[in-house]
């Protein structure tokens, strides 16, 4: 893996020269509640251009750089919203708590007796809902009874969306090197929001990085209780793609997992899903998390854990804080039941790594590719927005091979190529010896993923960013081929 993202930032560094510094800012967020304005940057001591200049380690003349940060501005016509978006202020207000912006905490907490859960049918969600997920880091000596014990920065970043009207789950998974603006901080990274001002600061930097998508509620959850849960579960089972095998002091850290089928306690789970391979970002490690999700999903929806959930819910409660009424959770509990598996769908937030800036970590935003999942994945629709109109045969398609029959790949590749498919490739074999195939529509387009489903005759369809990183679809193709 750490060779294929290689490959993919070398190849990007030919085909992008410049990352464009305008894929951070949107415009100024009209909702009511949170109407009140952060800090604006007309009084920053320090310039976005002069920081961008800064960290994309330049050595032309700031004369000449800000000359052409001009230049391609103008001449871009697809970014000229972006450009105006650019010096739009942020907002004011910081010190706005929790209950000025109408997140009322009173409900916070209260256990879920058993009369609560016999009548779970009775609750029911009526509108979309956009929640916020924080996973933090465990503060050391950590009581979770204080918003202080979730101060830390935000690991794991997520907006879920729940729309009872096409009955999905969407998920975008925010990666925590995404570059953004925060008031007196200047650029910086997406977790630090949750450092610098909490909860309020990070929902309104996520919400603004999404084009001011509406964000209901929110939920932060320390690290802690992932590791207590799936110890209470009797653990969780995962593939492991690879044998992994990495420790960090400094992070206190030590993974060692074989390849194949595990099933992961609480402590191998919760270090499978934090540790950070070297150059490969945190993309891998956002895939990790969503595999995570999607294991922990079966476990908590199997029939002797359902009943079992409320004392679990009672048991993990100190870790976690939110904003959700006692109804909300109860309707979100009771519409999760009944979720299809094929209506879970997942994705992450498009970009490219900084491949020029003296922080190669940094991950800047694609507007483009943002501006395709925001009317499914947060329920908003962004105006003169062109869908992607590739035709099917013209997408990125990967293939792999998760059977132990070798030769099985190029039959594949074959196929596909007799068909029409002009951009598909291989990927390293997968020692899971699939039964069924896994058509992965790694970018959220679930549509390309039916329609090949379609012309094959075989197959599963998934929205998850499981699948290979540079693909539209990833085909994980197994015995039934």
């Amino acid at each position: 893996m750490v060779k294929q993202i290689h490959e993919f930032r070398q190849k990007q560094l030919k085909e992008h020269s410049f990352p464009n510094p305008l894929h951070q800012e949107v415009v100024h967020d009209p909702r009511a509640n949170m109407a009140h304005d952060l800090v604006s940057y007309a009084g920053s001591s320090s310039s976005i251009p002069s920081q961008l200049y800064y960290r994309l380690g330049l050595s032309m003349p700031r004369w000449l750089f800000w000359v052409l940060t001009i230049f391609v501005g103008l001449t871009l016509s697809g970014l000229l919203v972006s450009t105006l978006a650019l010096w739009t202020p942020l907002w004011s207000g910081q010190d706005k708590t929790e209950e000025e912006l109408g997140w009322s905490k009173s409900n916070q907490k209260q256990p879920i007796t058993g009369g609560l859960w016999h009548r779970l049918s009775e609750y029911e969600l009526k509108q979309p809902m956009n929640i916020l997920v924080l996973g933090v880091e465990s503060v050391r000596n950590s009581t979770g009874s204080s918003t202080k014990d979730f101060s830390d920065q935000s690991n794991t970043i997520l907006l879920v969306r729940f729309n009872p009207r096409d009955k999905t789950v969407r998920v975008i998974s925010i990666p925590q090197d995404t570059m953004i603006s925060i008031p007196d901080k200047g650029l910086t990274k997406v977790s630090l929001a949750s450092v610098y001002g909490g909860v309020v600061l990070a929902a309104r930097v996520v919400s603004r990085t999404l084009n001011n998508a509406p964000i209901h509620r929110y939920i932060r959850i320390s690290t802690s209780v992932l590791q207590k849960l799936i110890d209470q579960l009797g653990g969780v089972e995962l593939f492991i793609p690879k044998t992994i095998n990495y420790k960090n002091l400094t992070e206190n850290l030590n993974v060692s997992l074989a390849s194949g089928w595990q099933t992961l306690n609480g402590k191998q789970a919760l270090n499978f899903v934090r540790f950070r391979e070297e150059v490969t970002g945190d993309l891998f490690r956002v895939q990790r998390q969503q595999t995570l999700l999607i294991a922990l999903r079966e476990r908590l929806l199997s029939p002797n854990v359902l009943m079992r959930l409320p004392y679990l819910t009672q048991m993990i409660s100190k870790y976690f804080d939110t904003n959700l009424k006692m109804e909300e959770v109860m309707a979100l509990v009771n519409f999760c039941v009944k979720l299809k598996q094929d209506n879970l769908q997942m994705t992450i937030l498009p970009g490219i790594f900084s491949l020029l800036s003296k922080d190669p970590d940094s991950y800047w935003l694609d507007l483009e590719g943002k501006a395709r999942l925001l009317g499914n994945y947060v329920g908003v629709k962004v105006g003169e927005t062109q869908k992607d109109k590739r035709p099917l045969t013209h997408l990125r398609i990967a293939l792999q091979n998760s059977t132990k029959n070798q030769s099985l790949i190029q039959t594949v590749i074959s196929y596909f190529r007799k068909q029409g498919f002009k951009k598909v490739y291989r990927i390293s074999n997968s020692s899971e010896n699939l039964t069924n195939t896994r058509i992965i529509a790694q970018k959220g387009n679930l549509e390309a993923g039916k329609e090949i489903r379609r012309i094959l005759g075989i197959g599963t369809v998934e929205v998850s960013a499981t699948g290979d990183l540079e693909s539209d679809i990833t085909i994980r193709f197994g015995k039934d081929w």
